[in-house]
C-alpha cells in the first residue's frame, strides 16, 4: 500500500494506491493517523482512484478515519472509488455515515 498526500488551506487529501486488505489496513491507519496528528486538518478527503482492490477492512479503516476526523472537529468524504471499491461501499452502506463521490464529483 502507497499513501499520497496533499495539504493546502486546512484540507488534507490522501490518496491510496494499491490493495487494502486486512493485511494493509493497520499499517495503513497507523500511517493516517500520523498525518492527522502532523496536519491537524479541518477537512480529510480519501482519493480511492488507485486502490485496486479493497475488502471490509477497508470499512473499518474509514470507519475509524471518520471518528478521528470528528474528534479533531473536522469532516471526511470519500472520492473517486473505481468499481470494485463502490460494491464494497455500498454494500456496507458507508454513505449514510461518509459522503462518496465520484471522478470529477463535489462534495
Amino acid at each position: 500500500m502507497n499513501i499520497t498526500t496533499a495539504y493546502a488551506s486546512g484540507r488534507l487529501t490522501i490518496g491510496l494506491v494499491g490493495e487494502l486488505d486486512h493485511h494493509a489496513a493497520r499499517e495503513t491507519m497507523q500511517s493516517i493517523t500520523e498525518l492527522l496528528d502532523a496536519y491537524l486538518p479541518r477537512e480529510c478527503a480519501l482519493d480511492l482512484a488507485g486502490l485496486r482492490f479493497m475488502d471490509s477492512s477497508g470499512i473499518a479503516l474509514i470507519v475509524r478515519l471518520n471518528r478521528k476526523m470528528r474528534d479533531l472537529g473536522g469532516r471526511v468524504w470519500i472520492e473517486n472509488p473505481g468499481t470494485q471499491t463502490r460494491r464494497v461501499l455500498e454494500a456496507a452502506g458507508i454513505e449514510r455515515l461518509v459522503q462518496v463521490a465520484a471522478i470529477g464529483g463535489t462534495t
